[in-house]
């Protein structure tokens, strides 16, 4: 997706070798206008697969899905919780999830009535790094005996090998933008 990458490049920051920092429009500040875009290119890529349901994890994916599920006949969007709050009383279905860029492990979590059995699920990934989010999101649909249908990424830093590992595992994974290396300041993107 041109425009992402477009984006990646003018307004993202690279931090080291291995961190693009893309608050400006992604994860921190929302561009509106990008998410639009985003949305109605995965609904491009995905649409035909009789989606339900569309699954991310708190809290920068949320934006990404709630726009998304807009060009996928306004299906409820489910976010998983990384922490347990006392609201949450009911059963619930969880994984074990480590984040890249924050370096710690969580809990996924979701209620075990927001999943069910006949969900065909879309997985959206902000960014894909070594893909312990999705696979986490993989397994708490499989808890409820529903469908991963694909896992959608935004950007994905492919040298970090989140999407082999979730391939290995069986799951279709597209990403809007790959990166392959990030070195010198410069980000190389995959054609």
């Amino acid at each position: 997706m041109d425009l992402l990458k477009r984006r990646i490049i003018e307004d993202g920051t690279e931090l080291g070798t291995e961190v693009v920092k893309v608050d400006s429009f992604l994860n921190h500040q929302l561009d509106i206008g990008l998410f639009m875009a985003i949305g109605k290119e995965i609904s491009r890529r995905f649409g035909h697969l009789g989606i339900n349901k569309i699954l991310t994890i708190e809290s920068s994916g949320i934006g990404i899905a709630a726009i998304t599920a807009l060009y996928f006949d306004l299906v409820p969007v489910v976010f998983a919780k990384k922490t347990q709050p006392n609201t949450m009383t009911e059963d619930f279905y969880g994984a074990e999830v480590k984040s890249f860029t924050k370096g710690t492990v969580s809990v996924a979590r979701v209620s075990k009535q927001y999943l069910n059995p006949e969900d065909r699920v879309l997985i959206i990934d902000d960014f894909l790094a070594h893909g312990e989010a999705a696979m986490g999101l993989c397994s708490l649909v499989e808890q409820a005996g529903g469908t991963v249908c694909s896992i959608a990424a935004v950007i994905e830093k492919e040298f970090q090998g989140g999407s082999k590992k979730l391939r290995d595992a069986g799951y279709y994974v597209d990403s809007l933008a790959v990166i392959t290396a990030i070195k010198d300041g410069q980000i190389t993107f995959k054609d």
